[in-house]
């Protein structure tokens, strides 16, 4: 079975093969292993690292993932069998191919930027979180201030008022009072019409031409 590798780089070969009749309705198993050495000389499928199944309707698989500068052999055979030496062949990676370390660079920078990126935005997210609290809480506090100062000057006009009220209440009880020191007679008079029962005993009124008083049970007209 003439397998040949093509194509070899430091990380990538391409093994090809020619369709074995035996394999039309099944598939072929691609397997290789770095480092070859006369311990693995037996050929069993369980001393190789790597297993790939590949369909039948293929005669070629690029393996990848290689170490650089190392040797490796592959195998091909039909339905996971145990290769045979003709089934086999050695080959030599080559060095880190200069493309693929261009990529690793820059899947190792994108990934940096990638992460930095992830952490700006948390950190980001954190102090917009931060200053949205510390602003609600200093509206909640200047809402407090206000609230507690309407309070208070409710409570001055509220003390105001009474005050007022308090003042006028006086003013009035002092005018009565002068007003009764003034005319007592006036006082009583009122007091004698505002309680009729006073009228039920005669009155006699003191006075220069000694009338006679009026009769029980009647009150005298004041003009």
């Amino acid at each position: 079975m003439g397998i040949t590798v093509q194509n070899v780089t430091g990380n990538t070969a391409m093994v090809i093969w020619p369709k074995m009749a035996s394999c039309t309705d099944s598939f072929y198993s691609v397997m290789y292993h770095p480092n070859w050495n006369s311990v693995l000389s037996s050929y069993s499928r369980k001393s190789f690292q790597k297993e790939e199944r590949v369909p039948a309707s293929r005669s070629s698989f690029v393996v990848e993932n290689l170490t650089p500068l190392t040797t490796y052999i592959v195998c091909v055979t039909c339905q996971s069998a145990n290769p045979s030496s003709d089934q086999c062949r050695v080959f030599n990676t080559l060095e880190r191919d200069p493309a693929s370390t261009s990529n690793t660079k820059k899947e190792l920078a994108l990934g940096i930027w990638l992460t930095s990126s992830v952490l700006l935005l948390i950190i980001a997210a954190i102090l917009l979180y931060g200053c949205l609290h510390l602003l609600c809480r200093r509206r909640h506090e200047r809402l407090q201030g206000q609230n507690r100062t309407t309070e208070e000057d409710q409570g001055k006009v509220w003390t105001k008022t009474t005050a007022y009220a308090l003042g006028e209440l006086g003013r009035q009880s002092q005018m009565m009072q002068d007003t009764e020191e003034k005319h007592p007679g006036d006082i009583q008079l009122a007091t004698i019409i505002a309680n009729p029962s006073a009228c039920k005993e005669p009155v006699t009124l003191a006075s220069q031409s000694r009338e006679q008083a009026p009769a029980r049970g009647q009150c005298p007209v004041i003009n």
